[in-house]
């Protein structure tokens, strides 16, 4: 038997919403309630708007930082076909090959690169005593020039790539910065914030690998919107 409650909730499901219309429905009432920063560019804010709807945070935006035209930039290297380079493999499983596929239809598999489960990244981390993150990072420096670098995990990543940018003047691409945590989350964002490349970082302490997909592939919707 429905209980009042259970019959109360019930009709404020929207049953009959297709997956298009919830997303579209979903935009509507951020784009109503959230106060996105009044110098963000229309691409930049729908970027702003897909952080939103992927966390529920109306404030997420305030701690997104914009450096060196990050959107055009990462548009070219991609429809010029640019390796990814993820720092974990929740990212590389979570892009869409589909979408990447609209903007460069060379995108296969082979152009998504995640070193850290890598049989020499595994043992070099235990000879040495560094973080499997950092030992991926090395691993790719040769693949990084031009690149697009998603960081969502691993500060120490984003903390060496950075240092490969300003010592051994490595330009990538693009770099979403936003790996999550307590410890060197901050200090590894900051110094990319000095690098000379197009970025998007999301300060502080918050991020994910989830946070830099959806990065991603709203920079991939603006290229659709653009056609």
């Amino acid at each position: 038997m429905i209980s009042t409650r259970q019959d109360e909730i019930l009709s404020r499901i929207h049953w009959n919403m297709n997956a298009a219309a919830i997303e579209q429905e979903s935009f509507r009432i951020i784009e109503t309630e959230a106060e996105l920063p009044t110098q963000f560019s229309q691409p930049e804010r729908k970027i702003a708007r897909r952080l939103i709807h992927t966390t529920a945070d109306l404030h997420i935006a305030d701690s997104l930082h914009f450096s060196n035209d990050p959107v055009s930039a990462g548009l070219t290297a991609l429809r010029n076909g640019a390796p990814l380079f993820c720092d974990s493999k929740m990212i590389r499983a979570g892009i869409s090959l589909d979408k990447l596929k609209c903007i460069n239809a060379a995108y296969t598999p082979a152009h998504l690169h995640c070193y850290i489960s890598d049989a020499d990244v595994i043992e070099r981390a235990r000879l040495e005593g560094k973080t499997r993150a950092i030992c991926s990072a090395e691993k790719a420096k040769t693949m990084l020039d031009g690149s697009i670098v998603l960081i969502g995990n691993a500060p120490l990543a984003l903390a060496r790539i950075a240092r490969f940018i300003l010592e051994d003047d490595i330009r990538p691409a693009l770099v979403i910065g936003m790996p999550v945590g307590f410890v060197n989350v901050t200090e590894s964002k900051e110094l990319l914030e000095l690098c000379p490349v197009p970025q998007i970082v999301l300060a502080g302490r918050r991020g994910g690998s989830t946070l830099a997909v959806a990065t991603l592939h709203a920079i991939l919707e603006n290229a659709q919107q653009s056609l």
